[in-house]
């Protein structure tokens, strides 16, 4: 039974006056693993929905293996379903296929070899069978308890319901389910979240070893080096999306010079409709129709000016001709992508040989073990830990919205911000612009302009916040607070749902600059870089 690569044909999908896809074409055939990159909004989780099936391109076409799964980013189920349900729902086609061998089986060993039903039979025994071996179907169950073991959830009982369990439980039990059926074709959008280092090389070694065509939306550069043979990168470009062989480190090398290309291309393009418009336009009139002979011309006049006329309609008709061409099929202007230029993330707090923040002994029953903490005014603590360490416990406590046990002393006049990880807006219905400006304030929002910060595009200043990509929210949220530096800003997973060159030039400002900057992360390609203190909770 061969193996079915995932094609899709100039796919075109609009929501509502934005053309979110644009003729997107991609093979993703057995054994490749291909990474999307590209800016928050830019389509990728709108491309794996139109590629799973449950969007339909507003033109274009998909083929799909029967068998394709998604990692949806919310179970199908009712919260009231348990863990056991999930598992019996991702082992069902694995049990079919050994019930249906045991029936065919048996049916074949009753049936004579001539009899004429006979050879339909074996191929139907043969059909399965090989789509049993494929599916590993003999050893789902064992395969069940290993993913599980591997993604965090081992020690969870079976009983447990959906509901009972935190959202990162229930994005670790959808991969898990999906995993465990090992699909022809696997569609992932984010699937990182909420893993820890362990669960997270676990996670690449299972997608190393599928043998399925695997199309991932990531924002972890670790996780795309690592797994990723093929990159395609959607941002917008000279001949439309660019496939890239090799992985994220390969793509960027190879990205950078395609910029550069693009660039060159286009700067040679506008200097010759410079010189083709001056052609057309000046040069016309270089030598009127109607200028009379100079006294040294008068000779031979007539056909000295009519084959400098001729020559003159002839350049002039050239330049035209190349003039409208390249009007018409010239490459685009390069857009100027989105560069991090916030500045100063925090702002220098009064001369003061006290701590900023102080905790001792600081704990939340359940969530947070005993834990010691001092903040300096120039502090660059990264908050490191396994899943339910208590990271994000630790950041709430310190920004005081979290009522914990133990003592937390904070130096007077302290101002604090706190980047959450679910990042919610009261009026969905108001636009980027005006919760920037209530956010910040009119005169602070005239002072640092809000595309000053390089965070957000022009097209996304009148659109509502309700129809902003999560990726796009978490931005207007760090620019809030970075137009406003605190003394001490707090900053929970701040590269989730972040372009991979954002990411970047976030991280590069996080190193400098007055104030106190704590971040808490399980992304491992910044924990690599990172140049300051390190606290490891759950150690």
């Amino acid at each position: 039974m061969p193996k079915t690569a995932l094609l899709a044909h100039d796919l075109v999908r609009v929501l509502g006056d934005r053309r979110v896809l644009d003729g997107v074409g991609l093979t993703a055939s057995p054994g490749h693993r291909i990474g999307l990159i590209g800016e928050n909004g830019v389509g990728k989780s709108t491309l794996l929905r139109v590629l799973a099936g449950v969007d339909a391109p507003d033109s274009g076409s998909v083929e799909r293996p029967d068998d394709l799964g998604l990692l949806h980013q919310e179970m199908p189920f009712d919260p009231a379903t348990t863990i056991a349900e999930v598992l019996d729902e991702a082992l069902h086609e694995a049990r079919e296929d050994l019930a249906e061998l045991d029936r065919l089986g048996a049916e074949l060993a009753t049936l004579p070899e001539d009899s004429p039903g006979h050879q339909d039979l074996l191929d139907a025994y043969g059909r399965r069978l090989e789509q049993a071996q494929d599916r590993e179907s003999w050893d789902a169950d064992r395969r069940a308890a290993l993913m599980l073991e591997g993604l965090g959830l081992g020690a969870l009982g079976h009983d447990r319901t959906l509901g009972g369990l935190s959202g990162g439980q229930r994005g670790r039990l959808a991969l898990a389910a999906l995993l465990v059926r090992r699909p022809s074709a696997l569609l992932l959008d984010e699937p990182t979240n909420h893993l820890d280092d362990e669960a997270a090389a676990f996670l690449e070694e299972q997608i190393r070893d599928l043998p399925a065509a695997v199309v991932i939306a990531s924002h972890d550069r670790a996780f795309l080096d690592a797994v990723c043979t093929d990159v395609i990168d959607l941002d917008p470009a000279v001949d439309g999306p660019v496939r890239y062989g090799g992985n994220y480190s390969a793509y960027l090398g190879e990205k950078h010079a395609e910029r550069e290309r693009w660039e060159r291309r286009w700067a040679e393009e506008q200097e010759e409709l410079v010189r083709l418009r001056h052609s057309a336009g000046v040069t016309a009139h270089r030598v009127a129709p109607d200028r009379g002979p100079r006294d040294n011309e008068k000779m031979g006049y007539g056909h000295r000016a009519g084959r400098v006329q001729s020559q003159i309609s002839r350049r002039v008709r050239n330049a035209t001709r190349r003039l409208d061409e390249l009007t018409r099929t010239g490459v685009a202007e390069p857009p100027s992508p989105l560069r991090f230029a916030a500045g100063e993330l925090a702002a220098a707090a009064a001369d003061d040989p006290r701590p900023l923040v102080e905790l001792r002994d600081v704990r939340v029953p359940g969530r947070l073990a005993p834990t010691g903490l001092e903040l300096a005014a120039d502090d660059r603590l990264l908050v490191t830990g396994g899943n339910g360490t208590g990271k994000s416990t630790l950041l709430a406590v310190v920004a005081g919205r979290l009522a914990a046990e133990g003592e937390r002393r904070v130096r007077p006049g302290l101002t604090v911000g706190l980047l959450a990880q679910d990042t919610v807006f009261d009026r969905p219905d108001r636009t980027v612009a005006a919760v920037y400006e209530s956010g910040v304030g009119a005169a602070r929002a005239e002072r640092v302009p809000l595309l000053s910060l390089g965070l957000m595009h022009a097209a996304d200043l009148d659109k509502p916040v309700g129809r902003l990509s999560v990726g796009q929210r978490r931005r207007l949220a760090l620019a809030l607070l970075v137009a406003r530096p605190p003394h001490l800003l707090l900053l929970d997973e701040p590269t989730n749902h972040l372009s991979p060159r954002l990411c970047d030039e976030l991280e590069e400002a996080l190193g400098g600059g007055p104030g106190a900057i704590v971040v808490a992360s399980h992304d491992r390609w910044l924990r690599r870089r990172w140049q300051g203190r390190e606290l490891r909770l759950g150690a």
